[in-house]
């Protein structure tokens, strides 16, 4: 059987030398970080993918393991394996680049949970870092890479170094891209259960799978938090192996974040024109790379307890551009209703009582599910 590496896990990273930070950057020395991830696919390999990006000076790996997870920051020491890098134990993360292990020569199933442990003995100075890892991590004092338990361990909430795993299926396997903001990364969904909507669709497929690369408080237009999308979509779509579609969620911090931190001053956010000429634009990019855009209405937000979030204009431009994503002008092969999935029947500008995370912004466990649910799958042939 001919086979490809196919992207099964991927977290997109944020600066550390932005202006604004929601979660606050952080570096290590002298340490052990332990982080768990959950591939969206199986295979009969796996690599792991390092990042550097965004750092100034090259970070020092001192030694990387990989093991199936047991509970918290435990692993079962008889699944471990050594990662290497051409062969070597050791490795430097190129400033602003990427390092890809060996393959580890053991089946992969999806879902199941792989914890990969680095060793960092320099200061690796304020890193990159994804600010909804799918799990809670760990670092401990010293070389801890074997340790089944570490000692001394504290929990790190961001992830960081990790950004994916590649797995070793046959040829021709297709995936998608779940690409956008908060909604997509699943920020106020359960830390360690692939809570996201991305990923719980991903488990209704029957062919394929998706991999996440949102970031919670990213713009279409505007860079930070994050870059904007037009902007990432070349490193965070464009270069992942197997990508065929792409499921855009995007907007809501176009609309709402200027005003947020203007307050208590007034700031104007993007425009209905503004936002359906970006989306129009990003489209335009996935169609001339071959992929198939799915795009996504904005999510409802009326009375969230962000203060300076929430406005007249922004629900105006809200209406208008979702009108404009059901209507028969919008460039995407596809729609998800995602807002109408989990607005509130008597109030659709707010989320259901039951969906919300109780800040009016985001959704909960059960709103993931439910906007899972709404999908129709041939919107995704894989």
């Amino acid at each position: 059987m001919t086979t490809a590496w196919i992207a099964a896990h991927r977290a997109a990273v944020i600066s550390p030398d932005e202006s604004f930070h929601l979660t606050e950057p952080r570096g290590f020395a002298g340490q052990t970080l332990r982080q768990s991830l959950r591939p969206a696919g199986g295979g009969e390999a796996v690599r792991i993918l390092l990042g550097n990006r965004y750092g100034r000076t090259p970070v020092e790996i001192g030694g990387a393991h990989l093991a199936t997870r047991t509970t918290g920051h435990g692993i079962d020491p008889a699944t471990g394996a050594t990662l290497t890098f051409a062969g070597a134990p050791t490795a430097e993360i190129p400033a602003g680049g990427e390092l890809v292990s060996d393959p580890v020569e053991r089946p992969v199933t999806a879902g199941e949970e792989l914890t990969v442990t680095l060793y960092l003995p320099g200061d690796t100075g304020p890193t990159a870092y994804t600010a909804v890892p799918y799990d809670t991590g760990h670092t401990a004092p010293g070389e801890q890479l074997t340790a089944a338990h570490l000692h001394g361990a504290e929990e790190v909430t961001t992830g960081h170094f990790v950004i994916g795993a590649d797995v070793r299926a046959p040829a021709g396997t297709r995936i998608a891209v779940a690409f956008g903001d908060s909604w997509i990364e699943g920020a106020a969904t359960t830390p360690g259960s692939a809570g996201s909507f991305p990923a719980r669709l991903s488990r209704r497929l029957t062919r394929g799978w998706i991999v996440n690369q949102g970031i919670s408080g990213n713009r279409l237009l505007t860079d930070e938090i994050g870059e904007h999308l037009l902007a990432r979509v070349d490193h965070d779509v464009l270069t992942v192996p197997g990508v065929s579609h792409v499921l855009v969620h995007i907007g809501l911090n176009d609309l709402g974040m200027p005003g947020f931190r203007a307050h208590p001053e007034p700031a104007d956010g993007a425009t209905a024109a503004e936002l359906v000429t970006g989306l129009t634009a990003l489209a335009g990019r996935l169609h001339a790379a071959g992929l198939t855009a799915v795009g996504c209405t904005i999510g409802p937000y009326r009375g969230t307890v962000y203060d300076g979030y929430d406005t007249e204009a922004g629900q105006s431009a809200r209406r208008e551009v979702n009108a404009w994503l059901l209507g028969d002008t919008h460039p995407f092969d596809a729609v998800v209703d995602v807002a109408a999935a989990v607005a509130d029947p008597a109030e659709p500008e707010r989320i259901r009582a039951a969906f919300d995370s109780g800040d009016g912004l985001h959704v909960n466990d059960a709103g993931a599910r439910a906007i899972a649910d709404a999908v129709d799958l041939s919107s995704l042939p894989l």
